[in-house]
């Protein structure tokens, strides 16, 4: 159904090549000239939102790989590296990380649209069924792209979901044997992840083009779900639809650059900034969040085989929907009993993916039940009935009366689609805050005031310079920061240091170099390129010195916990870019020391009270008392001042780019909303014409 071409190129060169290969004529046609339902709503710009989505991931993914280091021991270290030590890496990261998200909240859009207004139905089943194929694969290069930092919710994330494979009858241990390359999740299986979430987005790509390629064939679906009769029915892609997806695009960068430069870790779970680790698991291991209706598919059975047939069942069905739901109207519009069950449905999906996010157990368990029951009878039995029973109203003549028939009243359902979605969106992220937080620590620590929070925070350089004091005197004892170079301390956004300052402070250390020309290990003074060295030479020495617990890394410590805001906050989180949950959790450990467990309380031996530390039972003795510490400035010697300073430091070692983050973060943000004020009213005049 492309539009005719008149693309006539003048340029010797493009008449040259024209003529041997007429790309420039299938452009025209099928980008410019190609007739588009004037009745479009902003619900088919996610279309074009996906486009541009795929692209950031290819690019920024082709990048991240020219820097990452597939294997086990250094995959964790070089996605760090990419962070700390790459030009932007930050940035490209965030982009990468948020943008998957980005791309499921699209696709999702995206689906839902085509559920409502049929735009599966005849002629357009094959370009429904490449979409389903599409998402399949953007499932599973979603979930191998989440292995790659290998992390500890990646590990085991990796550990549980290919696990599943073994419930397959006869053939399922060696699908799991050949997934994982060995007989565990390890390096052969990071490998074959990397490979092929390199290459999968090529082959989405691929799909793309066949899905774009049927959707010209049959044309598009509009709201109204009435085919073009006349040319008045249809304006040309561009400037019409073209300066349309343009600003819708540009919204959708509004709203993608907040979560990049303002609240880049709030999808995401903090255990992942704790390197993978076989021996531990994680107290409760959930997926992403776009996974997590499926998941609370998977669970709700009891058979381990029948919950991954009802989990991929779930992905399935959607395939057979042209055949499923035989009703002659296509638009939910114009079917009353289609769109309320079209919502419930919608509620139904997001109650799932809430219990997803639940432990499983107790009326998590018999909710999912129910709901997974009403996802399935949703499409095999609702939509196959109402196609039988329902009785639709009277469709438009054309496209062109549908427009002449739009009155103020029409936008209500988009009002009210939104916020539907908003609600259900923050509640599936409530409880994905809730899943994260319910194990992660013991009472919920005060929320501090901290001069890096909010879209204008800096770091206080004095509080910085008094929280690598305490580290130094104190901390080093037994921790680490492995990830921090002492060069980073004449880091522009750090502690001010200069890079003689920066060089005399590494000097003060001694570091194991080696081997030398006699083959033997040696120290020698640090110098600015060299890493905070550790305190212990190895995991099990330090175990041995601190009564079988190794200390924690430090590097990553901020970002590495979270817990729980409960509601409202969590929303409020979103938009307040409360993100500093780290630091408010060190500085209550560090303060939360009781002489005395309470009564009924069993501390282990060797054991520490803590109100704050999850079990409440820590290896670590109380670090910090009045008076350890003193400062140039004056600043109180106390528990409470080195607790906050050394809280500020480590929020600055696990991030020492945010000053940089959140200053290029709110230059795209004003450049942003300009471009969408531009193209809005560039976007009303040339409507105009068309009307």
């Amino acid at each position: 159904m492309s539009g005719p071409s008149s693309y006539n190129p003048q340029n010797p060169a493009l008449k040259w090549i024209e003529r041997r290969l007429p790309l420039g004529g299938l452009i025209h046609s099928s980008f410019i000239a190609y007739p588009t339902p004037r009745n479009l709503n902003y619900w088919w710009t996610f279309g074009a939102i996906l486009s541009m989505m795929l692209a950031v991931q290819i690019i920024t993914g082709v990048i991240l790989a020219m820097h990452y280091t597939p294997h086990v021991d250094l995959a964790f270290k070089s996605v760090e590296g990419i962070v700390r030590d790459v030009n932007y890496g930050w940035l490209l990261r965030y982009l990468h990380s948020n943008g998957a998200s980005m791309f499921f909240i699209a696709v999702y859009v995206h689906m839902l649209r085509g559920l409502y207004y049929g735009s599966y139905k005849e002629p357009r089943e094959v370009l429904w069924i490449l979409g389903v194929i599409i998402y399949l694969l953007m499932m599973a290069t979603g979930f191998m792209g989440y292995v790659l930092p290998w992390g500890q919710m990646s590990f085991w994330g990796a550990t549980v979901i290919t696990n599943l494979f073994s419930a397959i009858p006869y053939v399922g241990d060696s699908i799991v044997t050949l997934l994982w390359g060995g007989y565990a999740v390890g390096n052969p299986t990071l490998n074959r992840f990397f490979s092929l979430h390199y290459l999968l987005p090529f082959v989405i790509a691929g799909v793309v083009v066949l899905h774009v390629w049927a959707l010209h064939v049959a044309g598009q679906n509009n709201p109204a779900g009435v085919e073009p009769k006349t040319e008045k029915d249809t304006v040309p892609f561009t400037p019409y639809a073209t300066i349309k997806d343009a600003f819708g695009m540009a919204c959708f960068l509004l709203f993608f650059a907040w979560f990049v430069f303002y609240i880049p870790n709030y999808l995401g779970d903090p255990d992942n900034y704790v390197q993978a680790n076989p021996a531990v698991t994680p107290a409760h291991i959930v997926p992403e969040w776009y996974y997590l209706p499926f998941y609370a598919i998977l669970r709700s059975i009891p058979s381990k085989l029948g919950g991954v047939i009802a989990m991929f069942g779930a992905i399935i069905v959607l395939a057979f929907l042209p055949w499923l739901d035989s009703a002659k109207t296509r638009s939910s519009k114009y079917r009353p009993l289609a769109k309320q069950f079209f919502w419930i449905f919608v509620a139904v999906c997001l109650g799932l993916g809430y219990l997803g996010a639940q432990p499983p157990e107790g009326i998590y368990v018999i909710a999912g039940r129910i709901l997974t029951v009403c996802y399935f009878a949703y499409f095999l039995i609702v939509l196959p009935l109402l196609s039988r029973i329902e009785t639709a109203r009277p469709l438009p003549n054309s496209i062109a009366d549908d427009v002449l028939a739009k009155s103020g009243s029409r936008k209500a359902p988009m009002v009210s689609t939104m916020i539907a979605v908003a609600v259900g969106g923050s509640l599936l992220l409530g409880g994905m805050n809730n899943a994260k937080a319910e194990n992660s620590h013991g009472t919920t620590p005060p929320s501090l005031s901290w001069s890096f929070a909010g879209p204008f925070g800096k770091f206080d350089q004095g509080q910085l310079q008094r929280g690598l004091k305490i580290y130094k005197e104190v901390c080093s004892a037994c921790h680490a920061l492995s990830l921090v170079a002492f060069r980073n301390l004449a880091d522009p956004g750090g502690p001010g240091y200069t890079p003689a300052q920066a060089a005399a402070f590494a000097a003060e250390y001694k570091i194991k170099d080696g081997p030398n020309d006699a083959g033997d290990m040696f120290e020698r003074p640090g110098r600015p390129a060299d890493y905070f060295p550790s305190p212990f030479p190895n995991e099990q020495a330090a175990r041995a010195a601190n009564g079988g617990a190794a200390p924690p890394d430090l590097s990553l410590m901020a970002k590495a916990r979270g817990y729980e805001r409960g509601f409202p906050q969590f929303i409020f989180d979103a938009f307040m870019q409360f993100q500093e949950k780290g630091p408010n959790y060190i500085d209550a450990l560090l303060q939360g020391y009781e002489e005395k467990a309470p009564a009924g309380f069993a501390l282990p031996e060797g054991s520490y009270y803590n109100r704050i530390f999850p079990g409440h039972a820590i290896k670590m003795p109380k670090p910090l008392s009045d008076g350890q510490v003193t400062f140039d400035d004056g600043s109180p010697a106390t528990v409470q001042q080195y607790a906050k300073d050394v809280a500020a430091f480590l929020m600055w070692t696990a991030e020492p780019h945010l000053e940089a983050r959140k200053r290029l973060g709110l230059q795209v943000m004003i450049f942003l909303i300009i471009f969408c004020g531009l193209l809005y009213f560039t976007k009303r005049k040339v409507w105009a014409a068309a009307h």
